[in-house]
């Protein structure tokens, strides 16, 4: 390697080399807040260092890294929601019982698998960040070793996501098969030089497909969400709904646009079918649930429904438009839970609906970044969401998927319903349940997250602005 790779490959190197820095740090002396805040401070270089490199761009480290703008942009929204959790962290686990440091030393680990995904240019890189990412986030899932809920939602991860590896092996051995080659922009020129999809590429993109909806928790890859999201730590839901499922969609965009899955029947008729799956049952079974995180994970489910229709839109406007929906999902999603870390206290999860009774009449601040999230993931306009879903119906129109956003409009009026009725469970009268006190880092966080969901839903043009100049395959 060269000193120019290691110049593009800042960013990883301060992420890896982070948690080897803090085991260090712990095996000496033991010290909640410096290992806090030298993790915050890591993440920040690791963003600054993505500005720096990403005029430079793009850049090969053969055969595993294509470090190019679009990776790059990926990477720093990965690092900004991986900030955010860490902030939203701080408070909830310093509650929790036990060693706590190890905790930022595994979201370091889940995060280094995250943008080694973005930046997958490799079968084999591909795999070891996905893996990496899973294996994190079994023991981030079950880090309330004491609550036997955290315990079986990481067995349940594991056992599923284990499955889906193997999935995704499967596929990529197909398609290894078929062109000789684990490397991405091979395989690419070798679909360019062919008139169609060879039967057993298209196989292939369907195994991994179905390893990757159990990532993206879509229908009927869905089963484990609910549970794993009510049993997590509210911070690490938050991780798993936002840093986990971009750094997966990040790769398939890549790699389902390079492969023109956009103009193959089969792959169409299944990515319709998930998608339109995925919109009924996520938002038909949040209506039932009373627990918040429950709720949250179905909505989840909804949203990647959501997301996935850009995949048949083939165009780079219509990868532009997922890109600004993840954006605003992070911080929409971000802001719920981060109001949950920060109610919640010692052993009491604060999961319930009934819990954020009369919220606004004791935390008025809290509860109004609380509402400003649940709009947005509403799609109501002023809202990042409203935005979001518009930029989404827009591109589908303008592919003919007319059916899809049909379904994305219906499935938004039933989301609605919800989650009215948990704004409405805030402003209703107080009730007597008791709060934690207040965390000056915790309520800076999510002022900035309301804030963030309010510009993108007023004015939206810069950062569209920024997506259009960098993002692009």
């Amino acid at each position: 390697m060269t000193g120019k790779d290691f110049m593009y490959l800042t960013p990883f190197l301060i992420i890896a080399i982070a948690p080897i820095v803090i085991m260090i740090v712990v095996s000496i002396v033991r010290n909640y807040r410096v290992v806090f805040g030298f993790s915050a401070l890591s993440l920040i270089c690791a963003l600054v260092s993505v500005i720096l490199i990403m005029p430079l761009a793009p850049h090969t480290i053969e055969p595993l890294l294509l470090i190019d703008a679009y990776s790059l942009f990926f990477t720093g929204i990965l690092i900004i929601a991986a900030l955010l959790v860490t902030f939203l962290s701080y408070e909830y686990i310093k509650q929790v019982e036990g060693a706590r440091e190890e905790y930022y030393i595994v979201i370091f680990t889940a995060t280094l698998g995250a943008v080694l995904l973005a930046a997958a240019n490799h079968f084999v890189l591909f795999f070891m960040g996905i893996e990496t990412l899973s294996i994190s986030l079994y023991i981030l899932i079950a880090f309330r070793r004491f609550k036997s809920d955290s315990i079986e939602a990481g067995i349940k991860y594991l056992i599923l996501a284990s499955v889906s590896s193997a999935f995704l092996l499967f596929g990529m051995a197909l398609i290894y098969t078929a062109y000789g080659t684990m490397q991405f922009d091979k395989i690419f020129t070798a679909i360019g030089s062919g008139n169609k999809l060879p039967v057993l590429v298209i196989t292939g993109f369907g195994m991994m497909l179905v390893g990757i909806g159990f990532k993206l928790a879509l229908v009927p890859f869905h089963m484990w969400t609910p549970d794993v999201y009510q049993g997590a730590p509210a911070p690490v839901a938050a991780y798993v709904a936002t840093v986990s499922k971009g750094s997966v969609m990040a790769v398939l965009i890549r790699f389902f646009f390079a492969l023109k899955g956009f103009d193959n029947h089969y792959l169409i008729a299944a990515i319709s079918v998930i998608a339109i799956l995925s919109m009924f049952v996520g938002n038909i079974l949040a209506i039932r649930q009373l627990n918040l995180k429950r709720l949250l994970g179905y909505s989840s489910i909804a949203n990647m429904g959501y997301l996935i229709i850009i995949l048949l839109t083939g165009s780079n406007r219509g990868i532009q438009a997922s890109v600004f929906y993840l954006i605003s999902y992070f911080f929409t999603t971000l802001g719920a839970f981060g109001v949950i870390s920060l109610l919640s206290a010692g052993e009491h999860e604060a999961e319930n609906i009934s819990d954020f009774k009369g919220l606004f009449w004791k935390r008025p601040g809290i509860a109004l970044v609380f509402t400003l999230s649940l709009l947005s993931l509403a799609g109501i306009p002023l809202t990042a969401g409203f935005i979001a879903k518009f930029y989404i119906i827009l591109e589908g129109m303008n592919a003919g998927l007319i059916v899809l956003i049909i379904s994305l409009v219906i499935n938004s009026v039933i989301g609605l319903y919800y989650y009215l009725r948990i704004i409405t469970m805030l402003f209703s009268t107080a009730s007597d349940n008791r709060l934690p006190g207040l965390s000056i880092l915790g309520h800076i966080t999510l002022a900035l997250i309301g804030i963030i969901i309010l510009i993108l839903g007023i004015y939206p043009g810069w950062l569209i602005g920024i997506i259009e100049q960098f993002v692009s395959l």
